[in-house]
């Protein structure tokens, strides 16, 4: 397999599963999801490849491919991957096929669009984390918009119109600025680079060059279509909603993929792109990264609602991946890097749990249960699991990732406090506060609920789903490196990107 085409092969093939699907009968259920999920599988064995052949003492992009696209405007179509890129993408192939397995029977109508958006979705977070042009990447960020807002408004819970059009509204309001200040960029680049281009590793070179006011402004066009997608506090009103009405499969791919999206868009775009900038509002937006960890956590504890709790946790969760980007040093972009497949793994497992007992009790009440770990108890067990790597117990994934950003966040010379630090802990401190209490509730106590005596344990496949998850869980707790160093070299090229921007230089 030519390895120059391994990304364009990866990006085919949800594409080409997505065709495929619309000449099958829609009445053959069973076959639509066998392909669905097969084709999900053949995406994870590309990224598999794509992993082993991967250097990861390389700082350039690799699995370059490139070729004109738009010639007249000099828009091409340019993909590559670096260690940045590289474990989210896996982190999206891996969700995937486990996300379709887990709605094997919770999807009852209309089965073939379902799997086609799930699909289309793939394709849109793919593309996103591989492209190299802004005019595809802004593509790949809009298209995906379409396939979420169909997932939640058609299979979503009562309200799934109203979270639906909200989380579009929300995304394409930020994106639109983000749009006028990729124009400017490159039409501002234009005079510099001798033509046209949307090529971002050209606009490198030029964004730092940007007078300081203007590159301002730029930052936070782009900040604010990030910021939106992370949530960050205060734009994160449309993820709960978002959150509590889509099926199961939407939640864990909002949860595990989507917002990451935001956080890979500030280490991308914002901090290379524009380097004084990043310094002058590193300290701003540390401070609403903190204020969202706090109140993330604080506003999840008064949750009655199981999944609603999940999405709070979220914003608290991602408050700590932001705080890590813009410490602007290696121990906390490392570990903001590693914090985004941790949340991804941990809050899409809980995600699931919530959604399996749903099946079960057509209830997210917590109030609704109490004394289950009797009557379920591998579902009891898999809930305190995930709950505890939520949390960030030492030997499970989430410890590393908050220890590596609190640490880095404590010796910041950008954020210059260590106050930063002593406010973001007490995001772990709650954090076992809403998720043990939440725990407590529904698995210990006596079973007041009659309904619940005759529920049943989880099954097979749905104990397929949640096993690969674990596994991952405790390899990243107990042996880190084996992800960190993916992305060493390329945390280190951006940092060195904002805190020495003189050394890109037009060639």
């Amino acid at each position: 397999m030519e390895q120059s085409y391994l990304l364009t092969y990866l990006l085919a093939v949800p594409i080409i599963g997505s065709l495929l699907l619309l000449f099958i009968n829609k009445e053959k259920a069973q076959l639509i999801k066998n392909v669905g999920l097969i084709v999900s599988l053949i995406a994870f064995i590309i990224s598999l490849i794509i992993y082993f052949d991967f250097n990861d003492q390389s700082s350039d992009f690799q699995f370059v491919h490139k070729f004109n696209w738009i010639t007249d405007l000099n828009i091409s179509y340019h993909v590559g991957i670096d260690g940045l890129s590289m474990l989210l993408v896996l982190l999206t192939t891996f969700l995937t096929p486990l996300t379709l397995i887990s709605s094997w029977s919770s999807i009852k109508h209309k089965v073939k669009e379902f799997t086609f958006f799930m699909l289309f979705l793939e394709l849109g977070m793919l593309g996103v984390f591989v492209s190299l042009d802004m005019f595809l990447f802004y593509v790949f960020w809009e298209a995906m918009l379409i396939p979420m807002y169909f997932i939640i408004g058609i299979w979503g819970g009562e309200r799934r119109i109203y979270a639906s059009i909200k989380f579009f509204i929300y995304t394409m309001a930020g994106s639109l600025l983000m749009l006028v200040a990729i124009i400017w960029l490159v039409v501002y680049s234009a005079e510099m680079l001798g033509g046209f281009t949307t090529n971002l590793l050209d606009l490198y070179r030029t964004g730092p060059t940007i007078d300081t006011t203007i590159q301002g402004f730029l930052f936070l066009a782009f900040a604010l279509s990030f910021a939106i997608k992370v949530p960050l506090f205060p734009f994160h009103t449309w993820l709960p909603d978002a959150h509590v009405e889509a099926p199961t499969a939407g939640s864990v791919i909002l949860a595990g993929v989507l917002l990451k999206m935001g956080t890979y868009g500030f280490l991308r775009f914002n901090l290379p792109l524009f380097p004084q900038a990043s310094l002058d509002y590193a300290g701003l937006i540390s401070v609403l990264a903190v204020i969202g960890i706090i109140y993330g956590a604080l506003v999840a504890m008064v949750q009655t609602d199981m999944k609603k709790l999940v999405a709070y946790s979220s914003v608290s969760h991602l408050g700590f991946v932001i705080l890590g980007i813009f410490a602007l040093n290696q121990e906390a972009v490392q570990g903001a890097v590693i914090q985004m497949v941790n949340h991804g793994l941990s809050t899409g497992a809980l995600f699931l749990l919530v959604g399996m007992i749903y099946e079960r009790t057509h209830t997210r009440k917590i109030a609704d249960y109490g004394g289950i770990a009797k009557i379920v108890p591998f579902f009891s067990f898999a809930l305190l699991f995930t709950s505890l790597s939520s949390i960030g117990l030492p030997g499970l994934n989430g410890f590393i990732g908050e220890f590596l950003i609190l640490t880095g966040a404590f010796k910041s010379t950008v954020l210059g406090s260590w106050w930063y630090t002593i406010f973001a802990a007490t995001g772990v401190i709650f954090a076992a506060v809403y998720l043990l209490w939440m725990y407590k509730k529904i698995a210990f106590g006596e079973v007041t609920n009659p309904n619940m005596n005759s529920i049943t344990d989880l099954n097979f496949r749905e104990k397929l789903v949640l096993i690969p998850i674990f596994i991952f869980i405790v390899w990243i707790g107990i042996y880190p490196s084996t992800f960190l160093k993916v992305s060493e070299k390329s945390s280190e090229k951006v940092i060195e990107q904002v805190l020495n921007p003189a050394k890109i230089t037009l060639e």
